[in-house]
This record gives structure tokens, C-alpha cells and sequence, in this order.
């Protein structure tokens, strides 16, 4: 993979690879755009086959979260780190303390936050070598509450748009992965009546999905093709193709996970289907305002019932990116870009 003419294609600033032999820290610093402010992104902690699969994820994330701040109305930039390795094996005090300082070393242009595999405590030890974090114990925690609503939050939207009523009462609602955001999802819609239908990798995750909030199973190989009004994926990204989406039963797609379609034409697709995208990252920028705020007013005293209410302006955004694709006959997925890229100056 040319490293240059990948970052020329989804037009980053820098990249930066990291690497300690002592504690087997392989790492990608993927800075995308500054020109709102320094930029803000979650470490990604994946045991990546290969690192050219590595960089692919890391490029789309880090556009990604430019777009996410930008749309967010947060005067941030946008970022993104994964690190290669398993963390079952690597984690450990001075492991975080080698890649903070790596992060300390760009001067502020990067901060980092928690993504797949990384937690509060893990944010909190690189917290202790550098001061380019987010989402620290002390001050905003763990942001995966927050994306968990604003995904829900939209979710609602496009339900009001695309079934006629905001109220999720008795829809059925398929969720694919139930991590930290996926389950706290789930937690919303089952409060509100919706039927779930859920897969996770971990058995004692669904164990627990069907038990406490009297979700249906789904075989990993039936998710896609299952019924439902709305198809939350929750885990990982390049979910939708060209091909698999033909196979959907669904209405409405509003989940957390990031880069969930394998490229732009799928949004176009799904249009031309009458399938509702909302793109994921309009909906689930509640996590990057939990954090963002923190970045953008050190001095501001944390106040959950305001992050909140900011989060719920998630509602209002997603409808706006509704219009804009009505208005314009084109995609969601096109409005979004056009909406946050002219914020940004894309």
C-alpha cells in the first residue's frame, strides 16, 4: 500500500507510525484535518491481520472523526489511533506509558480518547505522561454512554421520518454487537418497548442481552438478512457492500459502529433500495461532545445534565441531514458529508 497516495485519497495532513520493541507497542497516528483545532480521536486497540488492514481502518476512522466534530458543532479536528496487538497480552502500566509519551511528543495536536478495547483505566495511565487526553475517570469518563444516546437519539429521528412516529414502541430493532455502546442502546430501546434482536461474539454478553432485556438471538450469518425495522449495527465497520445490502429486510439503518459502508456508492445504493441510512457519524457523535467539551474549555466544570442536552441535539442534526438529502434528491450519506465538510472547509 503507497502510504502517500492512500493519504492524498482521503486527504490527510499526517501519519505517523510508533513502535517500541521493550513493551511490543505497534501503533498508527492517523491526524486528518486541523483546521478547526487539534485534533480529536479515540485509540483503537485491534489485533489486525496485516498492517496494511491496519492503516485502511485507521485513514477512514480519523476522516471520519473530522466530519463527526465538524457536524458535532465542536471546534475540534479529527484523528485517529489503533494500536496492533493483542491486548489481552500487551496492556500494561508502562506499555501506556511508552505510546502516551509518543502522543506527548505532537505537542497537542492529537488527543486521544477510548475506542475498541480501551477503557477509562487504560485512557487514565496514559493520562499520567501526557495531558492530550479525553475521557479520563477524573473529569468526563467513559464516553460510551454518551454515544450510546445520541445514537439513539437519532435513531429516533429517522423513526419519525422513515415510520411516522418517534416512539419505538413495539419496533423491532435488530443490534448488531453489544459492547460498551451496543448494549447501553440496547438498554434504551428496551426501556421504550422495542423488540431486540441481538448478536454479540461473546456468548455471556448475549446470555445476558436475552435475559435482562428479553432480546431474540440472531445467528451471526442471518443478522443481515434478518426481519426488522431497524438495523443497528454496533460493532465493527465496512458492514454494507453492494452486494449484501440487496439482502436486507429492513427499513431504517442507524447503529454506532464507524465507517459502517464499504464506500460511498453504498449510500447511494441503499437510496435507490428506499432504506433509510442514517450516517453513522452524524448519530453517534455523542461520545466525541462528552469528550470534545473537555478539550475545547479545560476550565469548564463538568456537568453531565449539559453533555446530555448537547447530545440530544443529535435529534435535530439528523433530521437537518434528512432535509438536505430530500432537498438536494441525493443520499444521506452525501447530504452528511456536504453538511460537515462545509463546516470544515472539506
Amino acid at each position: 500500500m503507497n502510504v502517500l497516495q492512500e493519504m492524498s485519497k482521503y486527504g490527510h495532513e499526517q501519519v505517523v507510525f510508533i513502535r517500541d520493541e521493550k513493551v511490543g507497542l505497534n501503533a498508527i497516528i492517523a491526524i486528518h484535518n486541523t483546521a478547526l483545532g487539534p485534533a480529536l480521536g479515540g485509540t483503537r486497540f485491534w489485533d489486525y491481520a496485516t498492517e496494511e488492514e491496519a492503516l485502511f481502518d485507521v485513514l477512514r476512522l480519523s476522516r471520519g472523526m473530522t466530519l463527526k466534530s465538524a457536524a458535532a458543532g465542536l471546534k475540534l479536528g479529527g484523528a485517529k489511533a489503533v494500536i496492533i496487538g493483542d491486548p489481552k497480552k500487551l496492556k500494561s502500566k508502562e506499555f501506556f506509558h511508552v505510546y502516551g509519551k509518543f502522543i506527548d511528543s505532537l505537542g497537542g495536536k492529537y488527543y486521544t480518547a477510548e475506542d475498541v478495547n480501551m477503557s477509562a483505566a487504560d485512557v487514565e495511565m496514559i493520562s499520567e505522561v501526557t495531558k492530550y487526553v479525553s475521557g479520563t475517570p477524573a473529569v468526563s469518563g467513559n464516553p460510551a454512554p454518551f454515544t450510546a444516546r445520541g445514537v439513539y437519539m437519532g435513531l429516533k429521528a429517522g423513526a419519525s421520518v422513515k415510520l411516522g412516529t418517534d416512539s419505538l414502541k413495539n419496533v423491532t430493532v435488530a443490534v448488531q454487537g453489544l459492547g460498551n455502546v451496543g448494549y447501553a442502546l440496547c438498554e434504551h430501546l428496551h426501556k421504550e418497548g422495542a423488540k431486540l434482536k441481538v448478536y454479540d461474539i461473546n456468548p455471556a454478553t448475549m446470555e445476558k442481552a436475552l435475559k435482562e432485556l428479553g432480546a431474540t438471538a440472531v445467528k451471526p450469518e442471518e443478522m443481515l438478512t434478518t426481519e426488522c425495522d431497524i438495523f443497528a449495527p454496533c460493532a465493527m465497520g465496512a458492514v454494507f457492500n453492494k452486494d449484501n445490502i440487496k439482502s436486507l429486510k429492513c427499513r431504517l439503518i442507524s447503529g454506532a459502529a464507524n465507517n459502517v459502508l464499504m464506500d460511498a456508492s453504498v449510500g447511494d445504493a441503499l437510496n435507490d433500495l428506499n432504506i433509510l441510512y442514517l450516517p453513522d457519524y452524524i448519530i453517534n457523535a455523542g461520545g466525541v461532545i462528552n469528550c470534545g467539551i473537555e478539550i475545547e474549555d479545560p476550565s469548564w466544570r463538568y456537568n453531565v445534565d449539559e453533555v446530555n442536552t448537547r447530545v440530544d441535539g443529535i435529534y435535530n442534526t439528523t433530521l437537518k441531514i434528512i432535509a438536505l438529502a430530500k432537498e438536494k434528491q441525493i443520499s444521506t450519506s452525501k447530504a452528511a458529508d456536504e453538511y460537515a465538510e462545509g463546516i470544515y472547509g472539506g
